[in-house]
């Protein structure tokens, strides 16, 4: 069962799936008139591009002998 997890490395802290390569991008600046409207449209945003996302399109390298 995938999971939406937060990544961070040394160049990019994001969004992104437990079982495969996709990495949320947001569309652009937050939408909203106030804080908690910009960040529920956010999160809003996040949550629908997660939940429709193919595993099997972005599948995960594997190592040789894995």
């Amino acid at each position: 069962m995938r999971k939406m997890l937060w990544f961070t490395s040394a160049d990019r802290e994001s969004w992104g799936c437990s079982e495969c390569t996709w990495v949320f991008h947001p569309s652009g600046p937050p939408i909203g008139d106030s804080l908690d409207e910009m960040k529920k449209n956010y999160e809003n945003q996040r949550d629908k591009e997660f939940a429709t996302h193919v595993c099997a399109q972005q599948p995960k390298s594997r190592r040789p002998g894995s």
